[in-house]
């Protein structure tokens, strides 16, 4: 009701302004997941309100009792006045938004310290202010329920209904998230209908179980046919799923404190201690986390390999290699047989060992794998490589396949092909030339793919007489081109504006049969209209008709129109 009054006042002929009489204390008093444990009561929002249409010499007054407009005098003096305090105070709030939404956009990851940011801007916060940072962080809900947060916790301020009702609005702002929102409208709704301060766990239960029949059927479908037996309790559930959502916004401290309070209520099992470590993880604390890991296995919880890697992986990112060793030692003298370390878990290793210049450590660590029988495979040659390569360090993913050869794992072509492409994606031609020699050396037999990226960094370099070179090459050696083979020289051969040379390979591919992809079809039409080759564009097509029809051309025409009006924002 209060937004329709004040869309129907907008459209009215006076230029109407609404505000709302200031409450000695919000009603809403109850910061989210402040220290005292209080209710929020909803709908108990104040409704006295004064409306004012101001004029350059009068104002009209919204008398309420009334309920029509009466006419004050104002002098020419005070309507000046007044505009200058407006705009001193719009100026103000402006800079102060300016500084709070500067702190915050500096210290968007979850391991930066935004709360600290925003203590040290010694910005006075006000319900105007925390509803522009708001508006600003409408698309980045995370990052404003954090603010929001932040901003409930500060002293002399306190959260008024229409921040509520904007920070509601964020979380609930698409249709997935409207659809389950609902059931927290539900909960606040009962809340307040029963003027309570907490939900019993059979009301709940009762909500969950309506939201499920309306909007969740699939579920209800799937329960009726296995009867499914709940493990663990609906209250651990509800508790993990919101210490998840604190420790991927990089609430982590405000988790553990919501931890130490509940513990005596709730007790937490493996997924609790898992949540709290992956978000220790995520904001850079290896010591907490640590602690967490020792806490976990002293109340009989063991932790997965999974929770491990994606700690060490963590570590590693963040440049932090001594902290992921100490892990990683950890995982081995104290873990169990089910977190034993896997092939993905040395690979990890060896990649922020060989960023770090660390190469003995490295190759002992190799050592270490193959004699605890952690076997390498593909995922370990190409995790190993790429992340060598990508580092800048070649020389390191040379050595590292020398020594598995000599430990008797050789590469085969598909981590030849993986290192290849990190080079050829460098454009190292040298390198990747060099490679390739050494693929023939040991007699392992090239692919396709193999020329195909070889042809591809050639002409990504503008050297078109290499990729001819490699066309030889593969010729040279029996191996036949393939679809992609043609799709790669034509286009780089177009690019390099060689059109006569692209048009015989186009007429090769149509002498075969090849079946061109329709996206690169549709492209080497545009390329002969622009060279003004019809005769080319006419043969191709009636090829083309053997395998795709008239609706399938439109089909994929409006696909592409409507991907570049959601591109153009329209």
């Amino acid at each position: 009701m209060m937004r329709r009054l004040v869309s129907c006042l907008a459209h009215s002929r006076f230029p109407l302004h609404l505000s709302t009489i200031p409450p000695k204390r919000s009603e809403l008093f109850s910061p989210l997941l402040s220290s005292r444990l209080g209710s929020i009561q909803i709908g108990k929002i104040s409704s006295q309100f004064s409306f004012s249409s101001h004029s350059f010499c009068s104002t009209y007054l919204l008398d309420p009792e009334v309920g029509i407009f009466r006419r004050e005098k104002v002098t020419e003096d005070q309507s000046l006045v007044c505009c200058n305090e407006n705009d001193i105070r719009t100026k103000g709030s402006n800079h102060a938004v300016g500084i709070l939404h500067e702190a915050i956009m500096a210290n968007l990851n979850a391991y930066d310290d935004m709360e600290k940011a925003l203590d040290e801007s010694g910005v006075d916060l006000t319900t105007p202010v925390v509803c522009k940072i708001l508006q600003r962080l409408q698309y980045e809900e995370k990052t404003a329920f954090r603010f929001f947060t932040w901003a409930g916790h500060q002293e002399h301020y306190s959260h008024e209904p229409i921040a509520y009702n904007e920070m509601i609005d964020i979380l609930s702002s698409t249709k997935y998230k409207n659809k389950q929102f609902r059931i927290v409208i539900d909960m606040l709704d009962y809340m307040k209908r029963n003027n309570k301060s907490s939900v019993p766990v059979d009301v709940l239960v009762e909500i969950l179980r309506k939201y499920c029949e309306r909007y969740l059927t699939h579920v209800q479908k799937f329960a009726k046919r296995k009867r499914i037996r709940v493990k663990t309790q609906p209250e651990i559930n509800a508790f993990n799923m919101l210490l998840d959502a604190l420790c991927k916004c990089g609430l982590v401290k405000e988790g553990e404190v919501m931890l130490k309070r509940m513990r005596h209520r709730v007790k937490p099992d493996e997924n609790t201690f898992n949540v709290l470590f992956f978000g220790c993880c995520r904001v850079r604390d290896p010591k907490k986390a640590m602690k967490l890991l020792e806490e976990m296995i002293e109340a009989g919880h063991k932790p997965e390999n999974f929770t491990y890697c994606a700690a060490i992986d963590a570590f590693c990112q963040a440049g932090m290699v001594n902290d992921a060793a100490e892990l990683f030692d950890f995982m081995i003298t104290k873990g169990s047989a089910v977190s034993a370390p896997t092939a993905k878990t040395f690979a990890l290793m060896i990649v922020a060992l060989a960023k770090n210049d660390k190469s003995e450590e490295c190759f002992e660590l190799i050592g270490r794998m193959i004699s605890t029988g952690c076997l390498p495979d593909v995922s370990t040659y190409k995790d190993v490589i790429e992340g060598m390569c990508t580092a800048g360090k070649v020389e390191e993913a040379y050595k590292f396949l020398d020594e598995m050869s000599s430990k008797g794992y050789p590469p085969d072509i598909v981590t030849y092909n993986c290192f290849l492409r990190v080079l050829c994606e460098n454009r190292k031609s040298d390198e990747a030339l060099k490679l390739y020699g050494r693929m023939v050396e040991s007699r392992c037999v090239p692919s396709v793919q193999t020329y195909n990226m070889l042809i591809s960094m050639f002409f990504e370099m503008d050297d078109p007489d290499g990729a001819f070179n490699t066309w030889k090459e593969m010729d040279k050696r029996d191996c036949g081109q393939d679809i992609e083979t043609y799709c790669v020289m034509i286009n780089g051969l177009f690019d390099c504006h060689r059109a006569k040379e692209a048009c015989f390979l186009l007429e090769e591919v149509v002498n075969k049969g090849l079946k061109l992809p329709y996206r690169e079809f549709d492209s080497f039409l545009m390329r002969l209209s622009e060279v003004g080759n019809l005769k080319a564009i006419h043969k191709l097509s009636e090829h083309m008709k053997k395998f795709y029809n008239h609706s399938m051309a439109r089909r994929f025409a409006l696909g592409e129109k409507r991907k570049s009006t959601k591109l153009r924002g329209k």
